[in-house]
């Protein structure tokens, strides 16, 4: 099977890992933009071990797909916020909407907000570096008034989004999903009590220097995440994620921090339960 055919093929299920929560991924990306179809996607993902997984938005479209899969299905919790892409959206009719969103019984995130450096330079789409900033801390002071975690989108901007919340102030619990940064951003992460949620990016082969991050997070500020349909681990990167694929990124952060499977998996999912004040 040729290498383009092999990543149009979903990766196989993992053996199952169980005690996992999939701390970010986008049931409505990944085809789940109805209660049978969120069903489908949570009934593989918790034959293999994934027993909850929390659905976030980038958008307003999306930020309403993510409260109704939320309501649809007891395994599913939402995340709901503006994209810094999106961050040119954040008018005050938006404001009211997602705050009243954010306060809603089944979402346990403000988020995805943060800084993308990324993408303003490559598309006429994204918001300037500016927009997002004011949108990103608009969402810190929300999450602040919420009581619930701030979920962290950052993009080649470390410096910038932590010289932000260091002077609007981190709500009790940070986030950095998809964590990307170097040993050095990890630690000031780690001193600053942050939580570093891992993706498939950790598995990489390219990946040595995110490698040597995840090594000196402690193991309860530990996530992991698929951010599904993206960010594929290997060997399957360029195929297409779901949260059913969450156990080979586990293995691989148990494997490289020389800890147990089963007992990586534990504080995983002990540590997503604790954060996201969920069952």
């Amino acid at each position: 099977m040729s290498k383009k055919n092999q990543r149009r093929e979903p990766p196989p299920d993992p053996a199952p890992l169980p005690g996992l929560v999939d701390a970010h991924t986008h049931l409505a990306a990944c085809g789940g933009r109805s209660a049978e179809a969120v069903a489908a996607i949570l009934d593989h993902a918790e034959a293999v071990g994934v027993g909850r997984v929390v659905t976030v938005a980038d958008d307003m479209v999306d930020a309403r797909w993510a409260v109704d899969a939320a309501t649809w299905d007891e395994r599913c919790y939402a995340a709901v916020a503006l994209h810094p892409m999106h961050a040119g959206d954040l008018d005050d009719e938006a404001k009211a909407e997602l705050e009243q969103m954010a306060r809603h019984d089944r979402v346990v995130a403000v988020g995805e907000t943060g800084l993308d450096y990324y993408w303003p330079s490559r598309s006429a789409d994204c918001a300037a570096p500016q927009v997002q900033a004011s949108a990103f801390a608009w969402h810190i002071d929300l999450a602040k008034r919420v009581g619930k975690p701030l979920m962290i989108h950052n993009r080649e901007a470390d410096r910038a989004l932590l010289d932000i919340l260091a002077a609007e102030g981190s709500p009790e619990t940070v986030i950095m999903h998809c964590f990307s940064g170097d040993e050095a951003v990890a630690r000031e992460c780690v001193d600053r009590g942050y939580l570093l949620s891992f993706s498939g990016t950790v598995t990489f082969t390219n990946a040595a220097e995110l490698q040597r991050a995840a090594l000196v997070v402690p193991d309860e500020q530990l996530l992991v995440e698929t951010d599904a349909p993206f960010l594929t681990p290997h060997p399957y990167r360029g195929a297409r994620n779901e949260s059913y694929c969450l156990p080979y990124t586990a293995r691989f952060l148990a494997d490289l921090r020389g800890t147990p499977e089963a007992q990586m998996a534990a504080v995983l999912g002990a540590n997503a339960r604790r954060v996201y004040r969920i069952g």
